[in-house]
Formats: structure tokens, C-alpha cells, sequence
């Protein structure tokens, strides 16, 4: 991973900049859009949907594709860092759009959002190292509580205070400081219990968000006008990000086979944008005035972003990386209980299971005596943990 340092932090962030800059630029020209709600929702729109590229990349690492280059790993975490650029520039731009306070103060809104947040972060995730401490027997779900009070008192206590956008920065960075912690302290970053528990508790939530998402748009209402529109910014802000990734990708040691793929992984959209895209809707549906009209406009191409992306990026990202990647001689198998990118509760676990029980099932082994009239039968005593001899008769028999 620290070989792709550099191309993760170049490639994640300078597309995700294009492609919010274009989404701006295209509404405020063909949707009449004000330049700062443009900027809104360009910032929403350019974030990648980890929802739909995690598991797709988890299958093709499974199978052996693009492993022996990191690809998967490069892909997944520059999703990261564009879902926490996504949240970080929306905290900041919807203070200041939504926000009373002097201009000074607005200046000075980014840069402290920012390092609040990241502050918050960064102090949540050392504290999350020592508590609880590594031998107690509930460290699984006293980490998961730890954890979700974090991201809580971080999101919940910057709207109190008027610092958005420092909410959901600390969130992420208090996630990412916390896996690192508990990875030096003897849990894989592939093996851990905490990843999973938030990955359920995601199972449960999507669909309601989704579903609460869905239900601000009425079809019968929709213009035509605005939907063709909004399409074709859509695939023009897609392309554009593509042809930039192709370019950007130049020095990271990839193919033109490998940077296409990775330009087709960071197309879809999903998560980020039913979360942030009823936002300002919410805020101003009782006010007099466009903004109503400017916020709807906002909902409606974050929905249109989900429905045309999602579905077209997963079936294209299962279909060419086959295709597209190099495939190792010896795929890579999850060991343990994370085989899957869907686990069950059942995964979760507090305590370790003796190796010494793993064995311990019910066989015989039937040894004839030199008699043929007897026969020796030896089992496991499975509480006694001690074999047990029986014989047996023959002719009772």
C-alpha cells in the first residue's frame, strides 16, 4: 500500500475535481443553476459509491484479478478518499450557502471545518487504541459502540455548533485512525470485526435510505427538459473524469487495459448521493423564493446519478475486469470467517474458539480382535476428552 500512495492521492483526488468543476459549470449554463448551488452539487455528484465498487473489487481480488498490482486495493481506496472529499467540500459549501454569519467568519469557515475535523479524528482514533483495552473480553462490540459515539458526537456536534462540513471529516478520519490502530494491535485489515458489524448495520439502513431518498421525486412531475439535460451532463461530467483518470494514471506503473478499468470503477454513484442530495431540499422546502426550485434540481440529478451509474458501473466492472486485468496463477482466498463481501451476524465474534474442539467429532474405528467372534470399537469421550474402548459381541449382533 504504500507504494500506491502517491497514485491514490493523485488519482483520487484530481478527477474528483474535474468532475465536480464540470457539474458546476454545465448547470449553472443549462439548468440556470447559481454558481454556489452548482458547486453543491457538483460536490455531491462527483463522490464514487463504495457501495457498488467494494464488492465487485472484493469478487475479482478473490479470483485473482489485478492482484499482483494492488489494482483493487488502489480502486477501493481512492473511493475513500473521494466519498471523504465529497462530505468535507459539501459540509463547507452548505455552511456558507445556509449560514448568517459575517463574511469574515465564511472565509475562515473552510479552513477551520477542515482541521476541526480532522483534529477530532485524529484524537477519537488514539483514544480508540487504548479503549477498551486489547485483552477485555467485550473488546468487539465495546469498539463498536466506541466507534458509532465517535461518528455521533462528531456529525451531531458540529451542526450544533455551526461547523458542518467538520462532522462527517471527523467521522471518516476517526474510522480510518481507529482501523489502523487496531491493525497494530494484532487485528488484519482484512479480518476485522468492527468493518463488519458497520457493513450490517449498512445492510439494514440502505434500502431506508434509498427508499426515503426515492420517495421526494414524483416521476409524473419530473420535466422533460430538465431529465435529458440532466442526463447528458451526467455522461459528459463521466467521460470527461475518464479521459482525466487515463491521464492522471501516467507513471503508476499501469497498462492502458488496467487504467481504463480503473476509469470505469470510479463511475458509479450511489450512497453518497442519496445521503447528501435531500439536504437542501430539507432546509429550504419553506422558504419563498427559487431556492426551492434550485434544491429540487439538486435531488433530481442526484437521483438520476444513482439510477443511470449503480446498475451500469457493477455490471461493467464484473464484466471487463475479466477482461481488462491480469489474472495470478494463485488466486488470493480469504481465509477465516470474511469470505464474502456480505457476512452474517454470525460473524461476529467475542471470544476465540479452541483449536483444541475442532476435532472433536463423533468417529469409530472398528479393529477386529483375533477372535472373530469380538471386535474392538475405540471412540472419542467428547467431555471426557479421553478415547473410550467398547466391545462388542459379534454374535449378539
Amino acid at each position: 500500500m504504500k507504494r500506491l500512495c502517491v497514485p491514490v492521492l493523485k488519482m483520487g483526488l484530481i478527477p474528483w475535481i474535474v468532475e465536480c468543476l464540470i457539474i458546476t459549470g454545465l448547470t449553472h449554463y443549462f439548468l440556470e443553476l447559481p454558481w454556489m448551488w452548482g458547486l453543491l452539487l457538483g460536490s455531491i455528484v462527483a463522490a464514487v459509491s463504495p457501495a457498488v465498487v467494494v464488492p465487485c473489487l472484493l469478487r475479482l481480488r478473490n479470483k485473482g484479478y489485478g492482484v499482483a498490482k494492488g489494482i483493487p486495493t488502489l480502486i477501493i481506496a481512492v473511493s475513500g478518499i473521494d466519498d471523504a472529499s465529497s462530505v468535507a467540500a459539501f459540509g463547507i459549501i452548505h455552511g456558507v450557502m445556509f449560514s448568517s454569519n459575517s463574511l469574515a467568519y465564511e472565509i475562515l469557515l473552510g479552513p477551520m471545518s477542515i482541521l476541526i475535523g480532522l483534529g477530532f479524528g485524529v484524537l477519537w482514533g488514539l483514544l480508540a487504541r487504548y479503549v477498551p483495552e486489547k485483552e477485555d473480553p467485550f473488546v468487539v462490540p465495546l469498539r463498536i459502540l466506541m466507534l458509532l459515539g465517535g461518528g455521533l458526537i462528531a456529525v451531531l456536534g458540529s451542526e450544533l455548533v455551526g461547523l458542518g462540513g467538520a462532522g462527517p471529516l471527523g467521522c471518516i478520519a476517526a474510522a480510518f485512525l481507529s482501523c489502523y490502530a487496531w491493525s497494530k494491535l494484532g487485528w488484519d485489515v482484512e479480518d476485522n470485526p468492527v468493518a463488519t458489524a458497520f457493513e450490517i448495520f449498512w445492510m439494514i439502513f440502505e434500502p431506508i435510505l434509498f427508499g426515503l431518498t426515492g420517495t421526494q421525486i414524483k416521476i409524473n412531475e419530473m420535466d422533460g427538459y430538465t431529465v435529458g439535460i440532466g442526463f447528458g451532463i451526467l455522461i459528459t461530467g463521466i467521460l470527461i473524469r475518464m479521459i482525466v483518470t487515463c491521464i492522471v494514471a501516467i507513471g503508476a506503473s499501469l497498462n492502458m487495459k488496467e487504467k481504463i478499468f480503473c476509469s470505469i470503477s470510479w463511475m458509479s454513484k450511489a450512497s453518497v448521493q442519496a445521503a447528501l442530495g435531500p439536504v437542501a431540499l430539507d432546509i429550504v422546502r419553506e422558504w419563498e423564493g427559487p431556492e426551492f426550485g434550485y434544491a429540487t434540481k439538486v435531488l433530481m440529478i442526484c437521483v438520476m446519478s444513482i439510477l443511470m451509474t449503480a446498475p451500469i458501473g457493477a455490471i461493467l466492472i464484473t464484466v471487463t475486469g475479466s477482461r481488462l486485468l491480469n489474472k495470478t496463477t494463485a488466486p488470493v482466498i480469504m481465509e477465516g470467517w470474511r469470505r464474502s463481501a456480505r457476512p452474517s451476524l454470525r460473524d461476529i465474534t467475542i471470544f476465540t474458539e479452541n483449536d483444541d474442539y475442532k476435532d472433536d467429532e463423533v468417529s469409530s474405528v472398528r479393529i477386529p480382535s483375533p477372535s472373530s467372534a469380538t471386535s474392538v470399537n475405540i471412540s472419542p469421550n467428547i467431555q471426557t476428552r479421553k478415547p473410550s474402548i467398547v466391545i462388542t459381541d459379534q454374535h449378539s449382533m
